[in-house]
């Protein structure tokens, strides 16, 4: 029975809900991101390099595979060891990405919250200005 009590703690706690939240928001988060990649960027990055889709690039380290053939279908040749660099490129070009995001994200709400606390911590006022002040309304009543 203690473990199933420590367990629901555990469940409950504000952290734990937060993860949550933040492991379902960053898979949205990361399908936004692979589009971005695969249908603004990868576009671009072919363009520039003559290369239609880097998921294709391997190389043959043993086996005979025809010129031209795509991956899947190289993969599918008996015998055949095939060094697919391309998949790793278009995910790596997506974690850069992602992590050029998140950076973002982060250094702007770090900024607000920098806004937020020198609004909150308004110094005080010196003993010169109290006294200026009060001359001022004193000055204002006559």
């Amino acid at each position: 029975m203690g473990f199933v009590k420590e367990f629901k703690e555990f469940a409950i706690k504000g952290n734990v809900m937060d993860l949550a939240v933040g492991v379902i928001i960053g898979g949205a988060f990361g399908k936004i991101i692979d589009s971005v990649v695969n249908d603004l960027v990868m576009p671009v990055v072919a363009a520039i390099i003559g290369k239609p889709d880097f998921s294709n690039l391997y190389i043959v380290l043993r086996g005979e595979v025809p010129n031209g053939l795509a991956l899947a279908d190289a993969r599918k040749v008996e015998g055949a060891a095939i060094f697919a660099y391309g998949s790793f490129i278009t995910v790596a070009i997506n974690f850069l990405l992602l992590a050029l995001v998140i950076f973002l994200m982060v250094k702007g709400i770090n900024s607000l919250k920098r806004k937020e606390e020198a609004k909150a911590v308004a110094p005080a006022p010196t003993t010169e200005e109290v006294l200026l002040t009060e001359i001022r309304d004193l000055l204002k009543n006559k």
